[in-house]
């Protein structure tokens, strides 16, 4: 039997090794490109040998599907810390939308900085797969049950179910990408959160 801190050593390091994997093929495709990068160049700047990277990942695409997986998952425990910092389940749903509204604005900028020309290569690719569809859907999810919570606390409309209002904030917010200030992303925000209130009864 493997010693338990042995065994979580195993672990950390296999870890290690797997994101020294994503960040190296992420910065090897922001400097040459998508074309130009293949499974021998990522390990050469990883440092491991190619039969351990093919251990890891099947070939040079899914490290990159991987990656993005992984910033969305940490998109995820960022909006999950800015929900436990609010109060009321309005506050809470206000905070998260602000900060996914941020959060995409600034991966977007990150993005075209990085990649620069090389961007449009990678659009399709990091949006396909079940595993990254699983990931986007606790997004929404996510997002959802805050929606959920606000509308039974009676602070938004109940007269559309919550997984069309999450869709609705996520599609919404995306425009954040676009927008060259923080009060331009606030304004959204605020116009997005309008649209979830009870329409006005004619009077």
């Amino acid at each position: 039997m493997v010693p338990k801190l042995w065994k979580e050593s195993i672990e950390a390091h296999r870890q290690d090794v797997h994101d020294a994997i994503l960040d190296a093929a992420w910065a090897l495709v922001a400097q040459r490109g998508l074309p130009a990068v293949g499974m021998s160049h990522i390990a050469e700047k990883t440092g491991v040998g190619r039969a351990t990277l093919y251990k890891y990942f099947g070939g040079d695409e899914a490290i990159l599907i991987a990656w993005h997986k992984r910033q969305i998952a940490r998109h995820l425990e960022h909006l999950a810390a800015v929900r436990d910092q609010a109060d009321s389940p309005v506050e809470r749903l206000l905070a998260v939308l602000e900060a996914h509204a941020f959060i995409s604005r600034d991966v977007r900028k990150q993005t075209r900085a990085q990649l620069g020309g090389h961007g449009s290569e990678l659009a399709g690719l990091l949006h396909q797969g079940d595993d990254v569809a699983q990931v986007h859907k606790q997004l929404q999810r996510f997002v959802r049950e805050l929606i959920a919570g606000a509308a039974k606390a009676g602070d938004i409309r109940r007269d559309v179910t919550p997984d069309e209002l999450a869709t609705y904030c996520l599609h919404a917010l995306a425009a954040a990408g676009s927008l060259p200030t923080k009060a331009a992303i606030r304004r959204l925000v605020g116009t997005t959160m309008a649209g979830l209130q009870s329409p006005r009864r004619p009077s």
